[in-house]
């Protein structure tokens, strides 16, 4: 069984991936920005056949992220896979429009905070002799562009380079580094921001019903591809070009069923 960090994984497809981890007997420790969300996230996810370890830590801080690995390291032994899913996701604005405070947050956490995890994790990693470090990608990191999503795309389309010039710099180290793109998934990021804005939720809702999916689905699929990565440079991606043109054509003859209502929505 392998032993993993999972990074802003009290809720959403952080979540999800720690739930799907544990249901097939690893070991996990969950991370947030607080006790309290840590505690939360403990009490849904701890079973009689599974237990789960918790820490706080705001992965903007160098120095958090240090007591993150030594608590998972003392705590498990070692550190098989490593994810930098904590993330930040603040759409809706223009880039001329968007807030300065909220350009900080995604810059902060997404680019520092996945590079202080790569940083720890791997200097961890390489004194053990081997580990995995997965880097959660995201809308824009392909280059593709969506309204609204200016400054969120650059910091994940800036993570993509990153993640490849990481591992570049550790082949022949036995730790392997990998992207993830878990396509559209329902959150409570996209749960919020639907409800912030019902007016423009209602025009990109039949859109979205034919590409979006619910957590458990994509993470047990994701997880599944991580245990069996075995090289560097390996993008794990739900919602193939494939996949997607796929579901919109079947959509143009067959409603999906609606994968937004049981969130309320």
């Amino acid at each position: 069984m392998a032993n993993i960090v999972i990074t802003g994984s009290t809720k959403g497809i952080g979540f999800g991936l720690a739930k799907a981890f544990l249901q097939q007997g690893h070991k996990v420790v969950i991370s947030g920005r607080s006790d309290a969300s840590v505690r939360d996230a403990l009490d849904r996810l701890q079973t009689p056949a599974c237990k789960c370890q918790g820490f706080a830590c705001d992965t903007s801080d160098r120095q958090q992220v240090e007591g993150l690995w030594q608590y998972a390291h003392d705590s498990l032994g070692s550190v098989d896979i490593w994810i930098n899913n904590a993330g930040l996701a603040r759409t809706g604005w223009s880039i001329l429009d968007i807030p300065e405070d909220e350009i900080a947050a995604m810059v902060h956490t997404n680019l520092m905070g996945t590079i202080n995890g790569c940083r720890v994790a791997a200097t961890g990693m390489q004194q053990q002799g081997q580990g995995k470090i997965f880097n959660m990608l995201g809308g824009g990191s392909d280059g593709e562009y969506f309204p609204g999503m200016g400054v969120y795309g650059s910091t994940k389309r800036a993570l993509d380079y990153f993640t490849d010039a990481l591992g570049k710099e550790l082949k022949g180290s036995g730790v392997l580094v990998g992207k993830i793109r878990p396509g559209m998934v329902v959150t409570e990021a996209i749960i919020r921001e639907a409800k912030s804005n019902p007016e423009r939720f209602a025009r990109s809702r039949k859109f979205m019903n034919n590409l979006v999916d619910q957590v458990d689905t994509v993470s047990a699929f994701l997880v599944r591809k991580m245990l069996e990565c075995n090289k560097s440079g390996v993008k794990i991606r739900w919602l193939t070009g494939g996949k997607m043109a796929t579901r919109m054509l079947v959509g143009m003859v067959k409603k999906r069923e609606d994968q937004f209502a049981r969130h309320g929505l």
